[in-house]
């Protein structure tokens, strides 16, 4: 039984690692594939939107999956995991680069203001992810990534804890500061991210 009878595509993640660990490269592909623009658009939030780092932080990831499997216990669920590791990287950069989240260069003066009557609602929403870019960018680390991992990767409560090893009763508190924060800020948005594609209803 060591081949697929059919293509792994519909495997649960946690099936797949363990075909990773048996060197099955067929099932490192699809995880890969399951997860690749997901992790990319997370890097990209918390990194600085910065693009080149992001990219090379996903192949990192991946290197790391490949090269090590085993790292990843069975039993444990493969998403929160995942999301853990990927936010230890990050808080390591954080730190090898010594960044202070309230530190940051500079906000852009142009974006301080809607140009609401302008552009319409790509324009809109554009700007909205720039300036959340920007004040998430000012958070704690942790507290930014809680919110990336629930509004953006859409993560729930219970593996955002499972991801960072603590209690639900924390991972709400840490929403609830981030959201109120960030209404503060934005006073003219709703703190969570818009859609992305305006065709689609969601």
């Amino acid at each position: 039984m060591g081949l697929f009878r059919n293509d792994p595509v519909d495997l649960s993640d946690e099936r797949l690692m363990e075909l990773v660990t048996r060197g099955q490269e067929r099932a490192f592909a699809v995880l890969y594939d399951r997860y690749r623009r997901k992790l990319l658009t997370y890097f990209h939030r918390m990194l600085w939107q910065d693009h080149e780092r992001a990219q090379d932080f996903l192949q990192e990831l991946f290197t790391k999956i490949a090269q090590r499997p085993e790292s990843f216990r069975p039993g444990r669920p493969f998403r929160t995991w995942l999301y853990s590791v990927a936010n230890n990287m990050c808080k390591n950069e954080y730190r090898r680069m010594a960044i202070r989240t309230d530190a940051l260069p500079h906000l852009k003066a142009s974006a301080n203001h809607t140009a609401q009557a302008d552009g319409g609602g790509q324009v809109d929403r554009d700007q909205f992810n720039a300036r959340l870019g920007e004040e998430l960018d000012k958070l704690d680390p942790d507290h930014k990534a809680a919110f990336v991992m629930r509004y953006e990767e859409d993560l729930s409560i219970k593996e955002i804890a499972a991801a960072f090893g603590i209690s639900e009763g924390t991972v709400k508190s840490r929403l609830f500061y981030t959201v109120r924060k960030l209404a503060a800020a934005l006073p003219e948005f709703d703190p969570r991210p818009q859609p992305t594609s305006p065709a689609t209803g969601r």
